[in-house]
Parts: structure tokens; C-alpha cells; sequence
């Protein structure tokens, strides 16, 4: 019988009977790769990753990591495997970079952190090219170099599996495309599966190998960008209209607005420098 990385059958959430958020969702993920999930806001992103990680208890069905039952092994044992990613940090006290990603250690090294230790942690700075801010004060950073050092953290676990929580929401442009870029490349590197929740529906065509589409509590559409993002996908799904082209072999979403003309002008207007 063969084993996956991650096996999820039949789970569903809620915060009460009578307000299901997720239901009934099958998945079984293997090797190394990025997963994108995408949706609108409120569809269960993630609510989803949350039952996957033990921040949030399934109503029902089972998640297995590996071939364990994540109800049965310890928040300790989970950590090596499964590695997380949150949308936003908590942290506020001036720890440094290296002391902020040694905390990913913890899992494998308890209270003591070795030689060993740092140097894995360094190692990973230096993979993120931020290794010359290793003892730069981590609330000092910009927001680009911040996320890479939580990603720093993360990676820190070494995991089988990392999820991430909108890695890149407030990232400009060129550090969407660098964190991005970065996790698919570790995907490959670290042999590792890699799943993030995303909004930039561009973005996640661009580099995942795969796609999860989730509306309606569950998984709308699976597969590669091309099968899921289309024009159909997203019309029913986002409810919005869109031109879906295809630029180097990946699709790439150009929104429509019925409502709104593009090539109106307010003549007279004065901007000046």
C-alpha cells in the first residue's frame, strides 16, 4: 500500500453543527513539489491548513503525516515533520535573526541549542540571501527581509511538509517573486512539499506544480495551472469575469471589469512634479 506525504480523508470543521466551514475533503500529496491554494476570502484557506497542523481539531475524518495520524503523535514530533509558515508574526522583542530562526531548532534540540544548530541555521540564512543580517535585530528589517526570515524559521525544522499562510500578502512585487521562487526551488532541494495559500492568482500559476481551487468548503478543482485556473474556474469561483492567456506555458489572468471603462479620462487634470 503505497504511503503519502500527506493523506486526508473525509474532514471536515466546524465551530458548532451548525457552521460547517470545511466538509468532506479527500487529498493525498507526495514528493517534492509547491501547491498552491487559492480562493476567495472566507472560502476555509486557512481554516484548512490549521486542521493539517493541530492549531485547529477536524469535526471529522483524519489527517495522516507520513503514515502517522496526527491525533496520535505529540506537537514535538509533528514540528520535525511539518513545518509552518504563519500569515503574521507575533514577534516583538529585539531577538536577533539568528536567535529568531534558531527557534525553529527547538523541535529537534529542546532547550539546548548546539554548534550544530547554529551553523544549520546560518546555512539557511545564507540560502535565503540574508546570511550578513544574521545578528541584525529582527524587528529592524523591512517587511521582504522579514518574511524571509520567518521562512528562515520554518525551514530551520527541517520538514517533510511546510505549509504557509499568504507568504507573500505584504510583499512588494519583486519579493513576491523572490519568496516564491525560493520555495519552489527548496521544494526541489530540500525534497520537500511545499503548500502556501496565496491571492495572486498569478503568482501561483507562475510557479506551482500544482493548484488547489477551494470554494463552497472543500476542494473546488485540483491540478496543474493550466486545468485550474481558467476563465470558468474563476468566473464561478471569484465571480468575476477574466481573459485567461497563456504566457510561457502557464496561464496568466487578466481581469475584466463590465463596469468600468479603462479608456475614460477626466480631461483638465493637473499632475505635476
Amino acid at each position: 500500500m503505497e504511503q503519502y506525504d500527506l493523506d486526508i480523508k473525509d474532514l471536515g470543521f466546524g465551530y458548532n453543527a451548525d457552521s460547517k466551514v470545511l466538509q468532506e475533503i479527500d487529498l493525498k500529496v507526495g514528493g517534492p513539489q509547491l501547491i498552491s491554494i487559492i480562493g476567495p476570502n472566507g472560502v476555509g484557506k486557512s481554516t484548512f491548513i490549521y486542521c493539517l497542523n493541530k492549531i485547529l481539531t477536524p469535526s471529522e475524518g483524519t489527517v495522516m503525516i507520513q503514515g502517522d495520524d496526527v491525533n496520535d503523535i505529540s506537537i514535538k514530533e509533528l514540528s520535525k515533520k511539518m513545518g509552518f509558515v504563519p500569515h503574521a508574526t507575533s514577534d516583538v522583542f529585539p531577538m536577533t535573526v539568528m536567535d529568531t530562526v534558531l527557534m525553529g531548532r527547538h523541535p529537534h534540540s529542546g532547550r539546548k541549542i548546539t554548534n550544530e544548530d547554529v551553523m544549520e541555521a546560518y546555512e539557511i540564512l545564507k540560502l535565503l540571501d540574508i546570511g550578513e543580517f544574521a545578528m541584525r535585530p529582527f524587528d529592524q528589517l523591512s517587511a521582504g527581509q522579514h518574511q524571509k526570515v520567518v521562512l528562515a524559521r520554518g525551514l530551520a525544522q527541517r520538514p517533510k511538509i511546510l505549509l504557509l499562510d499568504e507568504p507573500t500578502s505584504n510583499l512588494d512585487i519583486k519579493h513576491q517573486m523572490d519568496v516564491t521562487r525560493i520555495l519552489k526551488d527548496l521544494s526541489v532541494k530540500e525534497s520537500m512539499t511545499v503548500i502556501m495559500i496565496s491571492h495572486d492568482l498569478n503568482i501561483a500559476s507562475r510557479y506551482s506544480d500544482r493548484i488547489i481551487m477551494m470554494f463552497d468548503k472543500g476542494i473546488y478543482r485540483m491540478g496543474t495551472p493550466k486545468e485550474v485556473i481558467t476563465e470558468e474556474n474563476i468566473r464561478h469561483v471569484y465571480k468575476v469575469e477574466s481573459k485567461v492567456v497563456m504566457d510561457e506555458g502557464r496561464p496568466y489572468v487578466i481581469l475584466r471589469d463590465p463596469k468600468f471603462d479603462p479608456n475614460q479620462s477626466t480631461e483638465g487634470s493637473v499632475c505635476e512634479f
